[in-house]
């Protein structure tokens, strides 16, 4: 009989899901709506995007704090009958989620004790207006809310002890399971998909026993609903303690509620390891139980053999529960081929345990629109937004390389992307921040194979940017190959052919140039020579062999005749032969080879060079001498290593065209200078702010040349980068 449903399940693939980041928070009085952050809210036309996916199912939000804020008799629910009906048409099956680590409208809480009957009541009218929804999530990840919101004191009610971490866990348990109830009544074929993140806890041999604890407890929500929390369950002594009496547990036990498909989450960061050495660790992990004091920190940044792993985690709930799974939430926040490589390699994670006989039945690709603020737990709006499989950055949901991904999954092809041969950060020893401790537990995390991967080829050996290129590339375990002018002349057609073909690169990085703005005037056949047909012959070179290009042009393509940021599509009218070296660059560039990627940038400054202008105004006026700069000209300064990892993410998902990329704002060359002299500590009355035709440049430069975008603005603010700025030179 076994080997009979193994077979079964292995006939069967594993199949791709996607979620929507939809989290309704509340901290204090306010609350936090990923929804209405990401444009989702205000975008119907979303779902079409979704549907081009190849998606047959998603995680979609018909939250009670947005539906019905006010009670059910006065819902509204436009927002959710113009979008389940959209998806019903699209073939799309809802996963139809009531609670999204939230805590419900202003009347209750998660500690209410009437808020399971009122999420019930939710759950029935949600059923009766629409009964063909077949699978439900009526909360999301319970127990993660619940210490959120009762242990840890980050959301409402903002608890900091263990009986409201538990009477906010009981109280959803038992919202779930009378929801689900209600729902069943209206539809009795109705799913329960139940989603819990089960990071698991690793410990010193000191701390076995907390570790034993918080790892028994991470099965509470599940084994509530399973009814499977007798008197002999290891945590009824812990419940007891925390003030649960035995007819609240009974009644679990009496009227078990068993998910239909039990859904996995699990992060990075997600698995922990307690170590009792805190002076190792920094001062926000340390902690303690009363009994013992322990730094609490990511497992993967110091557990020598690694996080536990989707391959441990799911083995581990089918031998608990012999119940279907899925992975539910795959989100990585990171760079983006390592987005990838995390979403693939848990991919076949799953598709190997279905091969052995587990009941996987899918991976959820997560979040569809990126998320806002996780990075603090959705306690404040600081603006730190994680794309996803498409980026909401751009006027319109754009797709990054997630989404061509997940195409392919869907249909049953095999993701090709050159990066995808390395394997990620969490498998290599740049991941440990701290000194490696070996727990001596096995669990199945193996790195995948290493594959020699094409390498990217970065043309600018001695420059500005193509150092920075090679250096984010090795922190990004990026393969590349730096070539100098000496190696591959980009203007000798022959050159580059044979280069290229013996390197067999899967892209390539044009960072050189000719860049003396003045001296092009003195040189211009050595300008264009270098600028303009050196950028075109590289272009058709890479045409003939179908390799990915990227190449840099410049703001000075402007004459500053307007006073509003310049987008892509605005007229090149430049003033001087540098900027009329790129502007043709562009134009021979996109028509000998329309799929490359031209970014027009401006105003270099970063920590790796010593000639950038903020450097060199900053050493200047350290040493006490007078820093002159423009008071007239109007730029908008680029942090290069912004400009680079920004690139690189825009060239793995294969954008094209122009792009302006810059960090926004727009601020003259003298201000410039202040504001960093102002963060430096260093006083600005030697800066000598003077009107640009008095400077004695001989190419004439643009008043004004910001760089806004119509495609998406991707880099952060000034003041974000200059600070960064200062902490890279630290």
């Amino acid at each position: 009989m076994s080997q009979l449903f193994n077979q079964m399940v292995s006939k069967h693939p594993v199949e791709i899901w996607a979620g929507l980041e939809c989290t309704v928070n509340r901290v204090g009085d306010e609350y936090f709506d990923q929804l209405q952050r990401n444009g989702h809210a205000t975008r119907v036309d979303d779902l079409d995007l979704f549907a081009e996916l190849g998606i047959r199912m998603i995680r979609y939000p018909i939250l009670w704090e947005r539906i019905a804020p006010n009670g059910i008799e006065n819902a509204d629910w436009t927002w959710a009958d113009v979008r389940l009906g959209r998806l019903r048409e699209l073939g799309i099956c809802p996963i139809v989620g009531l609670v999204h680590h939230g805590s419900g409208p202003s009347d209750t809480s998660l500690v209410d004790p009437e808020f399971p009957e009122k999420l019930a009541a939710f759950a029935r009218a949600v059923a009766e207006r629409y009964p063909w929804v077949t699978h439900y999530t009526p909360i999301n990840e319970p127990l993660t809310t619940a210490r959120f919101s009762g242990l840890y004191g980050h959301w409402y009610p903002h608890g900091r002890d263990e009986l409201t971490f538990i009477r906010a866990l009981l109280g959803q348990c038992r919202a779930i399971a009378l929801s689900i109830l209600a729902i069943r009544e209206v539809n009795p074929h109705a799913q329960l998909v139940q989603t819990e993140d089960l990071g698991k806890i690793f410990s010193t041999p000191l701390l076995a026993y907390q570790a034993a604890l918080e790892n028994e407890r991470r099965w509470l929500s599940f084994d509530l609903l399973c009814g499977r929390l007798s008197p002999t369950h290891p945590m009824w002594h812990y419940l007891h303690k925390c003030g649960v009496d035995e007819a609240e547990l009974a009644e679990f036990l009496e009227n078990p509620c068993p998910p239909d498909i039990m859904g996995i989450n699990h992060y990075l960061t997600s698995d922990r390891l307690l170590n009792e050495q805190i002076e190792h660790y920094p001062n926000w992990s340390h902690g303690g139980n009363g009994k013992h004091q322990y730094a609490d920190v990511e497992a993967v940044r110091v557990r020598a053999e690694g996080i536990a792993g989707h391959r441990h985690l799911l083995t581990e709930a089918w031998e608990r529960y012999k119940l279907p799974l899925a992975i539910t939430e795959v989100h990585l926040n990171c760079t983006r081929e390592e987005q990838l490589r995390w979403l693939y390699e848990v991919w076949n994670a799953a598709q190997e345990l279905r091969d052995r006989g587990v009941d996987v039945r899918a991976v959820t690709a997560w979040s569809l629109l990126g998320s806002y603020d996780w990075h603090n737990l959705v306690t404040r709006c600081d603006g730190y937004y994680e794309p996803g499989v498409f980026d909401v950055r751009s006027p319109h949901p754009r797709p990054t390389a997630i989404a061509k991904m997940v195409c392919d999954l869907a249909a049953g092809r095999t993701p090709q992307h050159p990066l995808l041969a390395t394997p990620g950060w969490w498998h290599q020893q740049a991941r440990l921040l701290f000194p490696p401790v070996s727990t001596h537990e096995k669990t199945s995390f193996e790195p995948p194979l290493r594959i020699t991967s094409k390498p990217i080829a970065i043309v600018g050996a001695t420059g500005t940017l193509g150092k920075a290129f090679a250096r984010i590339c090795d922190v990004r375990g990026i393969s590349y190959q730096l070539l100098t002018r000496q190696e591959m002349d980009i203007a000798d057609p022959i050159a580059v052919d044979t280069v290229l073909t013996e390197l067999q690169p899967w892209a390539v990085v044009n960072a050189a140039g000719y860049v003396r703005v003045d001296d092009a005037e003195r040189e211009p056949e050595i300008c264009m020579l270098v600028n303009t047909q050196g950028s075109a012959t590289l272009a058709a070179v890479c045409a003939r062999h179908n390799i990915a290009l990227l190449t840099f042009s410049s703001d000075l393509v402007f004459d500053g005749a307007i006073s509003t940021p310049y987008v892509e599509d605005d007229p090149a009218t430049p003033l001087n032969v540098y900027g009329q070296s790129k502007a043709l660059a562009e134009e021979r560039v996109l028509r000998a080879y329309p799929a490359s990627l031209v970014i027009r940038t401006s105003a270099f400054f970063g920590p790796w060079d010593d000639y950038n202008f903020v450097t060199i105004a900053l050493r200047e006026l350290a040493a006490g001498r007078t820093f002159i700069a423009a008071e007239d000209a109007v730029v908008s300064p680029t942090y290069v290593p912004d400009l680079v990892h920004t690139s690189l993410d825009l060239l793995i998902d294969g954008e094209c065209g122009l792009w302006h990329l810059a960090n926004k704002s727009a601020i003259a060359w003298a201000d410039l200078a202040r504001l960093a002299a102002k963060i430096a500590g260093l006083s600005i009355s030697n800066v000598i702010a003077r009107p640009l035709q008095e400077l004695g440049l001989i190419a004439p430069r643009p008043s004004y040349s910001v760089l806004g975008s119509n495609r998406g603005e991707l880099l952060p603010g000034l003041e974000s980068a200059i600070a960064r700025y200062f902490d890279e030179l630290k």
